[in-house]
């Protein structure tokens, strides 16, 4: 079956944020969360310091009824990753109805920045965009008539 997954790579708090959108989109993680510390050692790598060992390595919660998965990663710099958050995605989200569109918008956009808030559009649907407070931006898009 095909899919689509948005994977986020965050420095740090991978864990907080995939527990906020826990607390937005309800359901549970697929497969727990997996730490650094649970991949067995690298040969030719020094040890996992107790702080790189605990950050997340990979973790997935479905939304929306398992039709979309969000996918997560803590990219320490001590790996060589340096994260940078721009403008350059979004994770688009179609909602069944108005409702549940308000509520995920709402939910999402607290403690971030609408960029335009919920309104009918000339395609006909009910449209808003955020930037929530960890930096993604987020389109919700209902198609439901008013």
């Amino acid at each position: 079956m095909a899919s689509v997954s948005t994977y986020l790579n965050f420095s740090d708090n991978t864990e907080e944020v995939f527990n906020f959108y826990k607390s937005v989109f309800g359901g549970e993680f697929h497969g727990g969360i997996s730490r650094f510390g649970d991949a067995p050692p690298q040969p030719g790598r020094p040890p996992l310091s107790d702080e790189l060992k605990n950050k997340v390595m990979h973790i997935a919660l479905p939304i929306l009824g398992g039709a979309h998965v969000l996918m997560g990663t803590d990219a320490p710099k001590e790996f060589g990753f340096e994260v940078h958050f721009g403008n350059n995605f979004y994770i688009s989200l179609s909602p069944d109805t108005r409702q549940e569109t308000k509520r995920l918008f709402d939910a999402l956009s607290e403690g971030g920045t609408v960029t335009m808030e919920l309104q009918d559009m000339f395609w006909g649907a009910y449209y808003g965009s955020c930037t929530d407070k960890y930096g993604v931006q987020w389109m919700l898009n209902c198609e439901q008539a008013a």
